[in-house]
C-alpha cells in the first residue's frame, strides 16, 4: 500500500485553536498508546494491545466535529477512539491494568473500552461488530429527534463482512445519522487490501447504497476533519448517512510494539508511511501557517507526559478486583 506523497483533498482551512486541539487530542494518543505499548512488552501491564499509532489523525479529526452526546462505536483498536472522544488517562490505564478504577472496573480490558458519558457505547473484538451498534444509536437519535449522530469506526476487512452491507444499507433506506468510518490502514490483520478485495476504494461501495462515499487522506487531521463536518451536517439536515474512506496506516504491528517474527510488510512502505507522521504534519503546517510555535507543540507534549505517569501511578495503585464480585454488573435483572 503506498503512502500518498500529499493530502488527497488539498489544504483544509484552519484556526490556531483548531490546530493546538487537533494536536493535543493526537499527542495524547500517541504517548497513551507507545506508554501502554512498552508496559506490556515489559510485562509490568497484563495481557497485550492494538496500538492506534499512526492513525491518530482520523480520530481526532472526526472527534473534533463531535459533541458528548454525539455516539460512537469502535473496535478492537480503540483507544485511540475513546482518547479522542475526551476519556481519560487514569481510567484508561486502570482499565488495562485490570484495576477496579478502571473505565469497565477491570472486566473489559483493552478491547472492550465504554465511557456512556461521552458517548462511547464500547470497543469492540469482533470485527464490525460495532457497526450495527451504531446503526441501532443511529436509529434511537432519529427517534428521538435529538439532532445527535452516530459514528462507527472499522478497518478495511471489516467491509467485506454481512453485518457491514445489511447495516449501511438500512442506514440508507431510512436515512439514519450514521457516518460510517473506514480507517482504511491497507491491512486486515496481516492481509493486504489486494489480497482480500478487487477494490482499490472501499468508498466506492457506498454507490450500492445510494449514499455519498468520500476518500480522504487519513494522515491530515485538518482533512479528516473538513471531511467529518460534511458529513455530519448532512446528518444534521436529515440526508441519511456517508461512509468515509480515510487512508490511514499503523505504525506497529497488528499487535503490540516489537512485530512480528517474520514480516508481512516491506520495510520500505512502513517508513514511507512514517515521513507522514500525522503529528509532525499538524505541527507543520501550524508553524508554516504562523497558527503555532514549535514551543507550544513542544509544552503539549510536556503536559501529556505529566498526564501520562500521573495516569500509570493511579492504574498501579489501585485496587484489584474481588473474586467474590465477580458476576457484579454482569447480569441484570
Amino acid at each position: 500500500m503506498a503512502a500518498p506523497t500529499e493530502a488527497l483533498d488539498g489544504v483544509a482551512p484552519a484556526t490556531r485553536e483548531l490546530v493546538l486541539d487537533l494536536h493535543r487530542r493526537m499527542v495524547r494518543i500517541r504517548r497513551f498508546e507507545e506508554s501502554a505499548g512498552k508496559l506490556v512488552e515489559t510485562g509490568d501491564m497484563p495481557g497485550f494491545l492494538h496500538l492506534y499509532v499512526g492513525q491518530e489523525a482520523v480520530a481526532a479529526g472526526v472527534m473534533s466535529v463531535l459533541g458528548d452526546d454525539d455516539q460512537i462505536t469502535s473496535t478492537h483498536r480503540g483507544h485511540g477512539h475513546a482518547i479522542a472522544k475526551g476519556a481519560e488517562f487514569r481510567p484508561m490505564f486502570a482499565e488495562l491494568y485490570g484495576k477496579t478504577t478502571g473505565y469497565c472496573k477491570g472486566r473489559g480490558g483493552s478491547m472492550h473500552i465504554v465511557d456512556m458519558n461521552r458517548g462511547m457505547l464500547g470497543a469492540n473484538a469482533i470485527v464490525g461488530g460495532g457497526i450495527p451498534i451504531a446503526v441501532g444509536a443511529g436509529f434511537a437519535a432519529q427517534y428521538r429527534g435529538d439532532g445527535t449522530v452516530a459514528v462507527s469506526f472499522f478497518g478495511d476487512g471489516a467491509t467485506n463482512i454481512g453485518a457491514f452491507h445489511e447495516s449501511v444499507n438500512m442506514a440508507a433506506v431510512w436515512d439514519l445519522p450514521v457516518i460510517f468510518v473506514c480507517e482504511n490502514n491497507g491491512y486486515a490483520e496481516f492481509t493486504s487490501q489486494e489480497r482480500h478485495m478487487r477494490l482499490t476504494d472501499i468508498a466506492e461501495r457506498a454507490a450500492s447504497y445510494g449514499i455519498p462515499g468520500v476518500i480522504v487522506d487519513g494522515m491530515d487531521a485538518l482533512a479528516v476533519r473538513q471531511v467529518a463536518l460534511d458529513a455530519v451536517e448532512r446528518a444534521h439536515r436529515g440526508e441519511g448517512p456517508t461512509l468515509i474512506e480515510a487512508k490511514t496506516y499503523r505504525f506497529f504491528d497488528h499487535q503490540g510494539i516489537k512485530g512480528m517474527r517474520v514480516p508481512y510488510r516491506d520495510p520500505v512502505e512502513v517508513e514511507a508511511w512514517k515521513t507522514r507522521d500525522p503529528i509532525h504534519l499538524i505541527e507543520t503546517i501550524g508553524v508554516e501557517r504562523g497558527l503555532a510555535s514549535a514551543e507550544e507543540f513542544a509544552a503539549i507534549r510536556g503536559e501529556v507526559e505529566a498526564e501520562i505517569q500521573d495516569g500509570i501511578d493511579f492504574a498501579r495503585s489501585s485496587p484489584d478486583p474481588d473474586p467474590a464480585d465477580i458476576l457484579d454488573d454482569v447480569y441484570t435483572a
